[in-house]
């Protein structure tokens, strides 16, 4: 590029959660640049996913759609929708791409190319105009907004591998769902999966764990471990560094300078573990219902399906059935094996 030409400006849309932004947002935006070094580029995320970008690649611009900002109502969030859109076309971006599968991602896409924007990724597979219209005749179906596979439509010929059992295939991808999202359904083929962050890890926790294994606790995620508390015990009797303090409001930064000084992360299926892998610190997964082989961490225990007893405590039923989540005794085992067979 001569002194004279202006840079490409390029916005990457990624809003949907945190784990996303990370598993996913970061090694896209890397690729991206990779492919366009000397381009400007802004990155379109959600809450804390901001706090994310801005570690992982501080010379990319962010922009950030705070929480109250995305309503849950479906006119107030269309509107607000549309308020952020005529902010990026008055922008000028020469190129946009949506990697988000969200429905209010792909209406805001759909807006942009409709506008005459360069767009490509995901988008409605209806106009704007033919969206407001049904909902004000009462046609607007709720599965249509509810569910991808009715609304959703790419310029990533292979997207439509995003409805698949991809996890039940003979091989499978590094990274898991990330890579498969990346690589397969969007067709970045020469994509590195580079989501790690540069962080320094924490001087107190690394301090008090000298000598010693440093284990991470998910105690707060979503679908919750009902046994964490025995587990913590047990591994404060045997010795181990235990960190589980509440981390839901915390920092981004606080929380993978946290991660970085821990050898090992135990956790459900949270956003807790896409962070840990963006500090190398590996990951025991308690797996329930998920299938280990969409995530791929590090180690995991054998899915035991959905507990009826503790998706009832969530709604605040009692019980009807006994706990059939994965034992404390099953946990520990886990972790003596990880610490004496695979450290050596």
């Amino acid at each position: 590029m001569s002194s004279t030409e202006k840079p490409l400006k390029i916005l990457i849309i990624r809003l949907l959660n945190l784990a996303d932004v990370a598993a996913i947002g970061v090694p896209a935006l890397r690729y991206f640049k990779q492919q366009n070094p000397s381009a400007e580029f802004t990155f379109l995320t959600f809450s804390q996913g901001a706090e994310v970008i801005q570690l992982a690649e501080p010379d990319c611009r962010v922009m950030q759609l705070a929480r109250d900002q995305w309503p849950e109502d479906f006119i107030p969030a269309m509107e607000a929708f549309l308020g952020l859109a005529e902010q990026i076309v008055g922008e000028a971006y020469d190129q946009i791409i949506n990697l988000d599968t969200s429905f209010m991602a792909c209406f805001l896409t759909r807006f942009l190319k409709d506008a005459g924007e360069r767009a490509m990724g995901n988008y409605l597979s209806i106009s704007v105009q033919e969206l407001i219209e049904q909902f004000q005749k009462q046609a607007l179906k709720p599965e249509y907004v509810n569910q991808p596979s009715a609304y959703l439509e790419s310029t990533f010929s292979a997207m439509h591998k995003w409805f698949t059992p991809w996890w039940e295939a003979e091989y499978l991808p590094n990274e898991g769902y990330p890579e498969h999202f990346l690589v397969t359904c969007c067709g970045f083929d020469r994509l590195q999966m580079n989501m790690s962050i540069p962080v320094t890890a924490d001087k107190k926790l690394t301090q008090a764990g000298q000598g010693k294994k440093t284990i991470a606790l998910a105690g707060n995620a979503l679908p919750n471990y009902p046994h964490m508390q025995v587990v913590k015990k047990r591994l404060l009797e045997l010795g181990y560094q235990v960190w589980s303090e509440p981390f839901t409001d915390m920092p981004i930064k606080e929380k993978l300078e946290k991660l970085a000084a821990c050898d090992l992360l135990i956790t459900p299926p949270s956003e807790l573990l896409w962070l840990a892998k963006t500090v190398n610190c590996k990951v025991l997964l308690i797996s329930g219902a998920t299938q280990p082989q969409m995530i791929m961490p590090d180690f995991a225990t054998d899915p035991t399906g959905e507990c009826a007893a503790c998706l009832s405590q969530l709604t605040g039923q009692s019980p009807v059935s006994p706990c059939n989540c994965i034992s404390a005794d099953e946990i520990m085992k886990c972790v003596d094996e990880i610490f004496t067979k695979h450290d050596g």
